[in-house]
This record gives C-alpha cells, sequence and structure tokens, in this order.
C-alpha cells in the first residue's frame, strides 16, 4: 500500500526498453529507479528526474558530436 500521494509526476512515456546500461530509452531513469519509484520520496524523484535529464543531454550531445 502506497503512503502518501506524491506531487511528482512520472517521467514515464511507455517506451520501455533498457539499453545495455540498464538506462530505460524513453524516459532516461535507470532500472533502480524506475523499479523503486512508488516508494521514492518526492525528493528523491526530483534527483531521478535531474539525473535522467543529464542522461539524455549527454545522449544527445553524443549522438551530435557525430555529425560535426
Amino acid at each position: 500500500m502506497l503512503k502518501n500521494k506524491s506531487s511528482v509526476k512520472s517521467p514515464c512515456i511507455h517506451v520501455c526498453t533498457l539499453d545495455e546500461n540498464k538506462i530505460c530509452m524513453g524516459c532516461h531513469r535507470s532500472v533502480e529507479d524506475v523499479r523503486n519509484w512508488y516508494r521514492y520520496t518526492d525528493e528523491e524523484k526530483e534527483q531521478a528526474i535531474k539525473d535522467a535529464e543529464e542522461r539524455r543531454r549527454v545522449k544527445d550531445e553524443n549522438i551530435f558530436d557525430h555529425y560535426v
């Protein structure tokens, strides 16, 4: 049973495929973050989202570096 309602919305976009590093290719969260999302505090969720945004940024930079 969930303890409390969270104001932090899940970043899931329902493209649930993991890459070789066990990072979701849709939302860029780690498999641990996805698995534990509903147990996380709001602060932990916000950190997971920040981490995912950083992973996405790095991935995008690496993709665009190939075109330079």
